[in-house]
């Protein structure tokens, strides 16, 4: 018994090594991600874009890693081009607001996404829907810009079952920068996936092609020229503000384990202990293996100890006491909920908070005066302390939704 046991060991290690030197030498698949990260080298990256525009552009080219609600309240000054690019980009309310009334300043705006949200859509009175290829299971789409002093740049691409477009445009304010078609018969009745309007005294560039600024089309056959054709638009007085934000993936990996499981040969020696520390537990821990106790986990008493000081201050008619704590309490939730420093109350501090916390600025500010004035009374009476109490969870309600 014991023989064929060894036998049968050695026949399915062998098995499992062969196996493992078959997928180890198998070719790595090609990873279809569309990241859109400066830094990715994968097809849908933007790797080739981001050299591309700092070598045509040079020093007017500004990167931006923040969201831009953040970077236009912080840097009141700036003009020139907001250049996004990404498989989907939504701002919300409040960024899209100050977007376009940044745009509306004189300056311009280009977003290359495969689809827009409502309100930018209602906007500018226009309409997007999905253009699909008939029934033909290989489509190609071929997308041209119509600009005569481009050469009417053309490109083909074959990666989309199908791909979206403008439905409906307001001819009278819309200028048509760009169309696609899935037919050479058709090419006289394209469909509309570029566009610019006027927008205060700015401009607005919408396409909904954004996989034209990605590596894979770049570099594919005479693409370029299509890609450099809409790159022409971001030209215009003051520097371009390339955004880094607006991300589907990851410009940098803060795991380790990224690193043993995008390397084959550290991911192949992971593997190995992995299926050692198997064997090991199968044959080895199957006979150290003993009964565990069962534990019973300690009762949490923190809600009943933070009742009892809180009486205790109350009957001892400490409500000062009882309102600094409140405070601490409030501003360290601040801080760890909301992500804000509170060192500094200043004008920029109550409006950052006002836009995370789903409250208006006033009442922000008469929060924090309130605050203000009875940390610095000598006494304070029970009613002035419920109220205090009353405006922070009223404050604490608008960020979870519940007003």
């Amino acid at each position: 018994m014991g023989k064929k046991w060894g036998i049968y060991m050695v026949i399915a290690v062998a098995a499992l090594g062969l196996l493992l030197l078959v997928e180890y030498s198998k070719p790595k698949k090609i990873n279809w991600f569309p990241s859109y990260v400066a830094q990715h080298k994968i097809p849908y990256g933007t790797y080739v874009l981001n050299d591309l525009i700092h070598k045509k552009l040079g020093d007017s080219v500004v990167p931006v890693y923040t969201p831009p609600f953040e970077f236009l309240m912080q840097n009141d000054s700036v003009q020139g081009t907001y250049f996004f690019v990404n498989n989907s980009v939504n701002f919300g309310e409040a960024e899209l607001d100050a977007l376009l009334d940044w745009v509306s300043k004189g300056n311009k705006v280009f977003i290359a996404s495969e689809g827009f949200e409502p309100q930018l859509l209602d906007t500018l009175n226009l309409e997007q829907i999905s253009f699909y290829n008939g029934n033909d299971l290989n489509p190609v789409y071929h997308h041209r810009l119509v600009n005569k002093h481009l050469g009417r740049a053309q490109a083909s691409f074959d990666k989309e079952y199908y791909t979206q477009v403008f439905n409906e445009v307001d001819t009278v304010n819309t200028v048509v920068l760009g169309e696609v078609f899935n037919d050479e018969s058709l090419k006289n009745d394209p469909k509309i996936n570029v566009v610019r309007q006027p927008f205060g005294k700015g401009q607005i560039i919408l396409s909904l092609f954004p996989k034209a600024f990605t590596n894979y089309f770049i570099l594919k056959d005479d693409n370029r020229a299509y890609t450099a054709g809409l790159l022409s638009y971001l030209k215009q007085g003051g520097r371009v503000y390339l955004d880094h934000h607006h991300k589907s993936g990851k410009s940098f990996y803060t795991s380790p384990m990224y690193i043993f499981l995008n390397t084959k040969e550290f991911k192949w020696a992971y593997y190995l202990v992995l299926i050692g520390t198997l064997f090991y537990v199968i044959f080895e821990g199957k006979r150290k293996q003993r009964a565990i106790p069962v534990v019973t986990p300690l009762t949490n008493q923190t809600l009943a100890f933070t009742r009892t000081i809180a009486n205790m201050y109350f009957e001892n008619k400490q409500q000062k006491e009882l309102v600094e704590h409140k405070v601490a309490y409030f501003l360290e939730y601040i801080r760890t909920r909301l992500h804000l420093p509170t060192l500094d109350r200043d004008e920029t501090f109550y409006r950052n908070l006002a836009a995370r916390s789903n409250n208006s600025v006033d009442d922000v500010k008469n929060l924090f005066s309130l605050i203000d004035r009875l940390t610095k009374q000598q006494k304070v009476s029970d009613a002035e302390l419920g109220h205090l109490n009353k405006r922070i969870e009223e404050f604490k309600a608008k960020i979870d939704g519940k007003h």
